[in-house]
């Protein structure tokens, strides 16, 4: 945490007021996002009523605002928060027409890869980015990562008169090792009593770009299976037993739903907006339970007091509680900590302090988890070691 000022005992009064008001909500490459067509949220001016008691504390806090002339901001990475990316851009240009984006959706690798070679403004990824890969950052560059939401990874499979299927990790490492090549597997068929399971033969798809998304899946894979973990492992890219790619979630979604027999796995909103089928996984608790915001928030609420001081949290697999979901992960914006354009990193301080703010009861309705009110606040105070030139961009 930095120094506590007036402005930052503002900043957390604004956050508890957000936390008390916000329970309501509101895969494509992005085009500069032009048109105004959401609705304006509220202004940047603030009262700072339940701030401790203080003039200063009480007054009212200016959040960043972005500068008057016109910028793009060109990212690129996961494709993730691509729904809720796109959402945000086009909602804060319709506040700020001048402030316009260019997202290229082109999964977590490509986005690190593109953020270490300073292509882009900014970078974006659903796996925290290695020693590895930071040492690999020009000499002096340092990254600053921004968690901005959290969302399920969802097992999503295409089976004709099945509308529950119930898979437990062994289940799921098996089909995706290659071990388990028919649906009515007798393993499959004891977690699902009553259920007529076809006679069909097991297409696995799977991404064939670096992705955040299978980052948290082979993780879980390799939590929970010692086979996994021996012949395969986990990563953003991983060399799969069996199957075929597809880039993106929407292109594993897409792939899950054109073939029957199918199972793949994609984020949550991909799930919910394809109208695929995702299983019902068994947790750490030994419950069957679906893919939701709810299960997720759960998982991120009970380690959120331990959350990282430079926030690369890892996936957060098999979370204890009843109501669980086991795979679940934060995604992340990569910004520069010293911006070499001042007035790009002002625009990016101003959007990302909105995105950590407003931004977030936009979440629940696009299938994502806001952010736990400490990481919310710990991402908000890290805005502030930005700097341009020496100076921060907001003091």
């Amino acid at each position: 945490m930095t120094t506590t000022t007036p402005k930052r005992l503002a900043a957390l009064a604004f956050v508890a007021a957000l936390a008390a008001s916000a329970c309501s909500s509101s895969g494509s490459t992005a085009a500069p996002t032009t048109a105004a067509t959401a609705a304006a949220t509220s202004a940047p001016t603030v009262a700072a009523s339940t701030a401790p008691a203080s003039a200063a504390a009480s007054a009212a806090m200016t959040l960043p605002e972005p500068v008057s002339a016109t910028i793009t901001l060109q990212g690129a990475g996961a494709t993730f928060p691509t729904p809720l990316y796109n959402s945000w851009f086009e909602t804060y240009t319709a506040k700020y027409p001048q402030v316009l984006f260019n997202y290229q959706s082109i999964g977590s690798g490509g986005g690190v890869k593109a953020f270490t070679q300073q292509t882009v403004d900014f970078g974006a990824s659903d796996a925290a980015m290695k020693d590895e890969e930071i040492t690999a950052l020009p000499s002096g560059t340092k990254v600053l990562h921004v968690p901005t939401a959290l969302g399920a990874v969802v097992i999503i499979y295409n089976l004709d008169g099945v509308d529950k299927l119930q898979l437990d990790s062994q289940n799921v490492a098996d089909l995706f090792l290659g071990n388990i090549t028919k649906w009515n597997d007798p393993k499959i068929a004891a977690n699902n009593p009553g259920v007529t399971l076809p006679d069909v033969a097991v297409n696995v798809a799977h991404r064939s770009d670096g992705s955040g998304t299978t980052n948290a899946f082979t993780t879980y894979l390799d939590t929970v299976s010692p086979d996994w973990h021996t012949k395969v492992g986990a990563g953003k890219e991983v060399q799969w037993p069996v199957g075929q790619g597809a880039a993106g979630n929407d292109g594993v979604a897409g792939a899950v739903k054109q073939i029957p027999g199918s199972v793949g796995y994609v984020e949550l909103q991909y799930a919910t907006q394809a109208k695929i089928a995702s299983a019902l996984i068994k947790n750490a608790d030994g419950n069957y339970v679906p893919g939701s915001t709810d299960g997720v928030t759960a998982a991120a609420e009970a380690i959120a007091a331990n959350f990282p001081a430079d926030a690369r949290q890892a996936p957060i697999i098999n979370g204890a509680g009843p109501t669980t979901y086991p795979i679940a992960s934060y995604t992340y914006l990569l910004l520069y900590q010293d911006q070499t354009d001042k007035n790009k990193g002002q625009d990016l301080v101003a959007f990302t302090t909105w995105a950590l703010t407003d931004g977030q009861a936009m979440e629940a309705g696009l299938g994502y988890a806001p952010l736990p009110a400490p990481v919310q606040q710990q991402a908000l105070d890290s805005l502030h070691t930005i700097t341009s030139g020496g100076a921060p961009i907001w003091p």
